[in-house]
């Protein structure tokens, strides 16, 4: 995540339990009064969730590990510019390719040095309307990047494999990008953006971007930006019983920030960075408060050992949600 627009002020923070959020979508699909003698139906959210595969975290670690082993035989980093940047992108174009995928690598340039975006189409859908996810592939200088941005990048390359295994054919066209230069200020995205046309960019029904998703003293951050699509991640948790938080600190500090200001619907997940966790957020999502949510954000020592299993599944789960729920 870039460091870069920080704002120091949180919002209040917003909990979201499983029996409300499930009330709440009962409610906006039917009045009480209009409810079964028999009792309610099944709640769409929980429908949903069960036609979205669980997606194994042990996958999603596998590709963490590549990610690792590709920094460690390249100075240490994946950073833009750097050969293990462009090693990373390789890794995951290879992997889609295989998977049935059309895939585009975009060429940019940020500090007299060429970076790279990668964008994988799912053949099929309808391309007038686009769901979109992605994340980041580059780390800072000073370390790998496993959570900053490696779990995001391996949770939506996996949720995309996913997507092949299960052969799906979506109503709306599915679209999944990894973003170069993002640590030098959204310069990737950025220019992704910008090399749309207007109509192409009204094509796009949601952007949803992922960074860090796996921290080592997680909490569970949800983009406000579009209610339509912070309903879709709160009724994943609210299922699994994981209460939510709205998300400020990366506010135009990640990549839906280039889509958000041409008007594209976005949303996304966060697991925390560099700010402390709270006795409070502590209380109710387990960890150490008074401690930062990524003690390594930006360091040496954010490798596989600076990930939380727990959150980078759950959070893995929730991309797959709604990937499957918003492309239906």
């Amino acid at each position: 995540m870039s460091s870069s627009g920080r704002s120091l002020i949180r919002r209040a923070a917003i909990s979201v339990t499983a029996a409300g959020a499930v009330v709440a979508t009962l409610a906006t699909a039917a009045p009480a009064a209009q409810l079964s003698p028999a009792g309610p139906a099944p709640a769409p959210a929980a429908a949903a969730v069960l036609a979205a595969p669980d997606i194994p975290v042990a996958n999603v670690k596998a590709h963490l590990s590549q990610l690792q082993s590709i920094a460690t035989a390249n100075s240490g980093n994946r950073a833009h510019g750097r050969p293990g940047y462009k090693a990373s992108l390789d890794y995951i174009k290879a992997k889609l390719d295989a998977a049935g995928f059309t895939t585009t690598v975009q060429q940019f340039t940020s500090g007299g040095a060429t970076g790279y975006n990668l964008i994988a189409d799912w053949p099929g859908g309808d391309t007038d309307n686009v769901v979109f996810a992605g994340s980041h592939l580059d780390s800072v200088t000073a370390g790998p990047g496993i959570n900053d941005n490696g779990s995001g990048s391996a949770g939506v390359l996996e949720t995309a494999l996913a997507v092949s295994r299960a052969g799906l054919k979506p109503t709306k066209h599915l679209r999944f990008g990894w973003w170069g230069a993002e640590e030098l200020g959204m310069v990737g995205s950025r220019y992704y953006v910008n090399s749309l046309s207007t109509a192409n960019r009204a094509k796009i029904d949601s952007y949803l971007n992922f960074d860090m998703i796996g921290s080592p003293n997680p909490g569970y951050f949800v983009y406000d930006d579009d209610t339509r699509l912070e309903s879709v991640f709160k009724d994943f948790f609210a299922t699994k019983g994981v209460p939510t938080e709205i998300e400020t600190e990366g506010d135009g500090r990640s990549d839906h920030a280039p889509f958000k200001n041409v008007g594209v619907p976005v949303g996304g997940l966060f697991s925390g960075a560099e700010t402390t966790k709270t006795a409070a957020q502590a209380q109710k999502w387990g960890g150490t408060s008074g401690q930062a949510f990524d003690r390594c954000y930006h360091r040496s020592c954010d490798t596989t050992a600076n990930v939380n299993d727990t959150a980078l599944d759950r959070n893995s789960d929730a991309i797959a949600y709604a990937i499957w729920t918003l492309s239906s």
